[in-house]
């Protein structure tokens, strides 16, 4: 029997359209998957490695299915593949490319210590559309603007999604696989846990019938649907991208699939999942834009970097007195995850009208989204506070009252998730306060607060601020 492959699994967590599966398999080599619980799994915030684990156990199951296992081992991941590598014979490792700086620096050190001992190391393609490389403008430089970006890359085609391989060859024994419970991913989420896990959507199998359905019963309406946080408009495929449960190849074709059908919102979806795609190749090429000013102008600029104001904690748990912010701000801590337009609302309300550095909101999200993406998060955050890479003008400043009204204009997301006020408060609300610590002393039956800062007063405070750095 050949030498097997350590198959290293991190964000790919899929059968289907899996480019460095679809390859080890036909080598014929025996395949050992594995997942590593390593520095950069441990350096992740408290609800994106809760939901990471969940959907490693999910992928594990699907191995079992199809006759193959899932090897869990914990600690730095250069010494895990070494160890693994001496323990089972093995003469490669193979594992999907990422491009966050904190993984691109682990692979770096992982392929440089395992290439020093004889073993082959490989990287694959599958977690973007096109390698942030190969999209080039015409002086050979990178893309600092979207639009000029999505026509660049507008009529080229991925290719077709891979088919999911129907078995594993496996080797002659198994090495030992630690316990994923006693890891306990989810120790950070505390009592939020429970909560949060109602609303998630985990693994492949999950995944696909998600983009299913909103292939059949979405679609149509997308271009004006996924603006309004009060009805169900959008993929929600964010959570299961994160992870890899389903590839970015599988979605786009399907965009386009419906586009040819004559689906009026197809052509929308497609740029949104091309928003991803320049996210990661901004991402790729100034990996600052995780941490610091994109714009290094911006450094200047008299943010409050206080993460313990009382502005910032009102704003953290939900009580800005502002309802459009507060809503989310809670749809965020009960779910893992928030409305796209609702995060433009509370970055834009936490940067202009409270004055607060981009990088506060940034953690905050790193530390509780379910679909936490570093390249998306990183961009979004940048994008709504005028610091990065955007061709929009600075001074964009959302009033989250009169956005309100044309999002939500019902009242039925606020009614979602702000209980105040109501004699029986739905379920949404209720999970809030279900899942807030105990600490923060909150309940339902509280009066709202009154605005800490107005909408009207907190733009005219951004303007002149902005209009000061100018000068």
């Amino acid at each position: 029997m050949p030498a097997p492959i350590l198959i290293w699994l991190r964000r790919d967590l899929r059968l289907a359209d899996h480019p460095m599966l679809t390859e080890a398999v036909e080598t014929g080599a025996p395949l050992i998957p594995v997942f590593v619980h390593d520095e950069v799994v441990e350096g992740q915030g408290a609800a994106p490695r809760f939901r990471l684990g969940l959907s490693v156990e999910s992928f594990a199951r699907d191995l079992e299915a199809i006759g193959s296992k899932l090897v869990l081992r914990r600690g730095r991941a250069l010494d895990v593949l070494r160890a693994l590598a001496r323990e089972t014979g093995a003469h490669a490792v193979w594992w999907s490319r990422a491009y966050d700086p904190a993984a691109r620096a682990r692979d770096a050190e992982v392929m440089q210590g395992l290439d020093a001992e004889g073993i082959e190391t490989r990287d694959f393609e599958g977690h973007l559309l096109f390698e942030p490389d190969s999209v080039e403008t015409g002086t050979g430089g990178y893309y600092k603007v979207y639009t000029p970006y999505m026509k660049a890359v507008r009529d080229r085609d991925p290719g077709a999604p891979l088919p999911a391989p129907s078995r594993l060859p496996v080797p002659e024994s198994w090495p030992v696989s630690e316990k994923i419970d006693d890891w306990q991913m989810g120790r950070d989420m505390r009592r939020g846990g429970a909560v949060v896990a109602k609303y998630l959507t985990v693994g492949e199998q999950a995944a696909r019938a998600r983009l299913d359905r909103f292939m059949a019963q979405g679609i149509e309406d997308y271009a004006i649907a996924r603006d309004r946080p009060d009805i169900d408009g959008t993929s929600g495929l964010s959570e299961n991208l994160t992870y890899g449960e389903i590839s970015i190849r599988t979605c786009y074709r399907a965009a386009l699939g419906a586009r040819e059908a004559g689906a009026e919102g197809a052509e929308h979806f497609r740029k949104e999942l091309v928003w991803r795609e320049f996210a990661y190749h901004l991402l790729h090429h100034t990996p600052r834009l995780v941490s610091r000013n994109w714009r290094a102008e911006w450094d200047r600029f008299p943010w409050s970097e206080d993460a313990d104001s009382d502005a910032v904690i009102a704003w953290q748990r939900g009580r800005t007195g502002m309802r459009f912010v507060d809503a989310a701000m809670r749809e965020l801590y009960a779910t893992g995850r928030m409305h796209n337009r609702a995060r433009m609302i509370v970055g834009s309300y936490l940067t202009k009208h409270l004055m607060t550095h981009w990088k506060i909101g940034h953690d905050w999200f790193t530390e509780h989204l379910v679909d936490w993406d570093p390249a998306n998060n990183a961009l979004g955050w940048q994008w709504i506070a005028g610091s990065g890479p955007d061709a929009a003008p600075y001074f964009r400043v959302y009033n989250p009252e009169s956005q309100l009204g044309k999002f939500d204009p019902d009242g039925a997301y606020v009614g979602a998730w702000i209980a105040e006020g109501q004699a029986a408060p739905p379920e949404t609300a209720r999970d809030f306060f279900a899942a807030a610590p105990r600490r923060w002393g909150l309940s339902a039956g509280m009066a709202y607060p009154a605005p800490i800062v107005g909408a009207a007063e907190g733009r005219e405070r951004a303007l002149a601020a902005y209009k000061t750095r100018e000068n």
